[in-house]
Formats: structure tokens, sequence, C-alpha cells
């Protein structure tokens, strides 16, 4: 393993622990030439997988994209970042698994990513749903927000006051 201080491939593991139900080892390293500390994050890569875009390009399936998508929805809302990684090894175990083909399409991941969001947080869903959807008219918000089962507070979620709100 390269040292990510001074390029060193010397580096010897002193300790070596199974995280996320142990889908992930995490290393801790040191760097025999410099001393410095740092950690490595090994996971078990079953195949590599392509994903078809909309417009037909095809590109490998980026952990760390999706990871960043999620985050962006999540952005300011009680989910923390275990929940991310566990919803994005979650996404990524069931695409290796479920799908016969080393391809898969971005619409099945985007849908396995709002079905995730909707049980993780509804807000987050609505963002992420908003972008993958390419939402255009307060219309699309409405009809993806009366789809959400049940408001927190019973009331009419897209019902706007008579008010002005200016």
């Amino acid at each position: 393993m390269r040292c990510p201080y001074c390029n060193s491939t010397d580096s010897r593991v002193t300790d070596s622990r199974p995280d996320t139900e142990d889908a992930i080892i995490r290393r801790r390293r040191v760097c025999n030439q410099c001393g410095a500390k740092f950690t490595t994050v090994e996971r078990v890569q079953m195949r590599d997988l392509m994903v078809r875009k909309n417009s037909g390009k095809l590109e490998p399936f980026d952990r760390e994209k999706l990871r960043r998508s999620i985050m962006l929805a999540c952005r300011n809302r009680d989910v923390g970042d275990e929940q991310v990684e566990k919803l994005v090894t979650s996404i990524h175990r069931r695409l290796e698994t479920e799908t016969a083909d080393d391809t898969v399409t971005s619409s099945l991941v985007g849908q396995m990513v709002s079905d995730s969001l909707l049980n993780l947080d509804p807000i987050a869903f609505v963002r992420f749903v908003s972008v993958y959807r390419k939402f255009s008219r307060i219309a699309d918000f409405k009809k993806v927000i009366n789809q959400i089962p049940e408001a927190d507070d019973g009331a009419d979620v897209c019902t706007l006051p008579k008010t002005s709100l200016f």
C-alpha cells in the first residue's frame, strides 16, 4: 500500500478490524519510511459493474459517486454518515447479487436509491427524486409528495396557504 504522505510502498499493518456487518475491513497502517499513520479500507468486490446511462454511454459503477449523491440528498437532515454508508453498501451488494448481467441501467440504480431513501428520510427522497427525474415544475413535486405514505402531521403536504408568500 502506497503511503499518502511520502509515496513509499513500504508500510506495515498495525491493526485490522471488520466494520459494518463484516462487509468492510479497516486496516491501520504505519509507513516504514516516514512513520506516518493512515487507514485503508478493504471491501469485497464480487464483480466489476458497468452502468448504462440514459444516453447509452457505459461507465464503471462508482460507489463514491453514489455516496456523494445520497449525501447531497441527506444534507442537513438527521441522517448519519454510517447510515449513508450502509445504504450505499446495501445498494451495491443488491446490484452485484440480484442482477444477472454485469451491466445495470442508471434507472435501476436511481430506483433503488429512491426506494431506500423513502424508507430512510422522506425529505431526502424528494430531494433525490427531484434531481434524478429532472423536475421542472411544482406539479412534479406535488405528485411525488402526494405519493409518500402519510405525512408526519397527517395534513395534505401540498396544500399551500391562501395568503401571499411575499
